[in-house]
Parts: C-alpha cells; sequence; structure tokens
C-alpha cells in the first residue's frame, strides 16, 4: 500500500533561499514519475544534489505566482532543452498562468524545443492512471491553490482459501483476473472481488501552498496521511496583514483534519530551526508533525512514514 511513493523537499524556506535552506519546491516521485510542486529559484540544483532527473518530471503544479514559487522554472525548462528532450511539459496553476508562463518563455532566448502545455486550474479533479490530483483555492491575496495527490485505492490482497474454491493458483491466470476484473475459469466465472480481501486506502498528500487559516484546507485534507501545510510565522505578531499561517494555525488545522502525519513548510528567514521547532514542540502537542530539512525524504511504507535525508545518506 503506497510503497512505492516517496515525497522529497527540495525546498522548505519561504521567501528568499538562505544558506540553509532553498524555496519552496516539493517533488512526489511515484512509480517512476517524479511530480513537481511549486518550483522556487535553484529548484534545478536542489534535484541534481538530490540526483533527481528532470527528464522525468512531465508535470508541475505551481500553487501561485509569488517569486519564491515559480521563479525557477526557467533554469529546469532549459536544462530540460539541453538534455534535448522530447516529451511534452505540462504546468498546471491558478488564474493567470497562461499569461505568466508566456511571458517567462518569451522573456529570454531559450524557447524550448519541445512542446510545453500550460492547464488553469480552478477547483479541479484530474486522473492520471493510479492517482489522482485535485486543486483546491486557498486564500493568498492573490490567485492561489492548494493540492491534493491522492492514490487511487488498491485492491484487497488475494485470499488463499477462496483461492482454493475455485481451484486457482498463483500464476498467469492471477494476472490475468487482476487485468480484466473478471474471468472464467473451469466453466466458472470469477470476479477479482470473489477472492480478494477489503479495498485497501490508497495514499492521500496534501500541499496547502501559501494560505493564512481557511477551512477549504481542513476540508479537502480530511484524513490525509501527510499535510504539508505553511507555518511561516511564529505569532500572529509576526505575521501582521500578510496572507500566511502560524505554526499554530496549522497545528489546529491538522488536529482538526485527522491527519496522521503534518510537515511544517515555509519557514520564515527570520527564525531559526532550533526556535522554529521549540515552538511546533510547544504547540503542536496533539499533532504528529516534523520541521522537514531540505533533502528529507518521506516514504510511505506498510501504512506509515519513513524519513531519512538525502545528503546525510551520501556522506
Amino acid at each position: 500500500m503506497g510503497e512505492n511513493l516517496e515525497v522529497i523537499f527540495l525546498g522548505t524556506g519561504g521567501i528568499m533561499p538562505t544558506r540553509e535552506r532553498n524555496v519552496p519546491a516539493i517533488a512526489i516521485r511515484y512509480r517512476g514519475e517524479v511530480i513537481l510542486f511549486d518550483v522556487g529559484e535553484g529548484t534545478i540544483r536542489q534535484m541534481n544534489t538530490a540526483r533527481l532527473s528532470p527528464m522525468k518530471v512531465n508535470k508541475i503544479f505551481i500553487t501561485h505566482f509569488h517569486g519564491d514559487h515559480y521563479l525557477g522554472l526557467g533554469g529546469l525548462i532549459q536544462t530540460m532543452n539541453l538534455w534535448n528532450r522530447e516529451r511534452p511539459l505540462h504546468i498546471y496553476g491558478p488564474k493567470y498562468t497562461f499569461e505568466f508562463v508566456q511571458n517567462f518563455l518569451n522573456s529570454g532566448f531559450f524557447m524550448p524545443g519541445f512542446e510545453v502545455h500550460v492547464h488553469e486550474l480552478g477547483e479541479t479533479r484530474l486522473r492520471f492512471g493510479n492517482y489522482e490530483i485535485w486543486s483546491f483555492k486557498v486564500e493568498h491575496g492573490v490567485p492561489a491553490l492548494g493540492y491534493v495527490f491522492r492514490e487511487k485505492d488498491k485492491r484487497g490482497k488475494f485470499l488463499p482459501e477462496k483461492l482454493a474454491e475455485f481451484g486457482l493458483r498463483p500464476g498467469p491466470v492471477l494476472g490475468r483476473l487482476e487485468r480484466e476484473g473478471k474471468i472464467e475459469f473451469n466453466g466458472r466465472l470469477v470476479r477479482l472481488e470473489d477472492v480478494t480481501g477489503p479495498r485497501r486506502k490508497g495514499v492521500k498528500v496534501v500541499y496547502t501552498g501559501d494560505t493564512k487559516p481557511c477551512e477549504r484546507v481542513r476540508l479537502f485534507a480530511e484524513g490525509a496521511d501527510l499535510l504539508i501545510h505553511e507555518a511561516t510565522y511564529l505569532s500572529p505578531e509576526d505575521r501582521g496583514e500578510s496572507y500566511h499561517s502560524t505554526v499554530e494555525e496549522a497545528c489546529e488545522t491538522a488536529r482538526r483534519a485527522k491527519v496522521r502525519l503534518l510537515a511544517l513548510f515555509h519557514r520564515a528567514v527570520r527564525y531559526t530551526y532550533e526556535e522554529y521547532l521549540e515552538e511546533s514542540r510547544r504547540v503542536c502537542t496533539e499533532v504528529d508533525f516534523i520541521v522537514p530539512h531540505d533533502f528529507d525524504v518521506l516514504t510511505f511504507k506498510f501504512g506509515r512514514w519513513k524519513i531519512r535525508n538525502l545528503v546525510e545518506e551520501s556522506r
């Protein structure tokens, strides 16, 4: 259940890059595909460090068009072009995405030699083989979206006693049953559900992008396995009039949505990791949470998240 899904934090900070962390970019690696959510400046460098090939990226989902969330798009597209990419690239985002991407591509001498398809989304449900991606509106003072990655539910496990009832054994026949959903075997009709247990829930990952607290995040994050919630500030006083969330507000949303794990994201430059983590521990007492570093990887295995860091692994 979800053994092949990884969430890779390429940039975890907000507003501007620092020596410690880059600006937002998240990759989901699933069944050999890399899907990007936001692509802040320097994302191609972060991908190189993480050993993620830009040629495996077919879809980029941008939450909104503030610079720290999309200015890495140019470098990424140029690299794809230098590597003689031929497959189309699909870029998704909120209202004005077509205009902004077109202006971006026309801003220098680097028009790509492959097709770039731009899709403007509202609250949309997109289906892609074994997964879906939903977009939903958030509150950031400009057109802005959050996204849900939802793996399709999987069939239950084959039940040996049920297989025996129909005289079935592991092999090509079971493969055909799984592909077709039903087969005729030894003069009997066998449906997949006749020989398998209950369906298993697919993995659900939610990314808010930038937003002040809003009820739509809670609704779309309900029961998520992972909620990546922006938590730029430690106090309402620090936030002021900006459309951002505090750590405490992100934790409250996660608690109400009953998420399995919360990742606190988009930390403001003014805070050290240690003081941010200390405040998170103080207010997030009812939620399992992490404060990810750049290059942290969350892997979903056997119904649980496991975390490691790619840079530490390479030392």
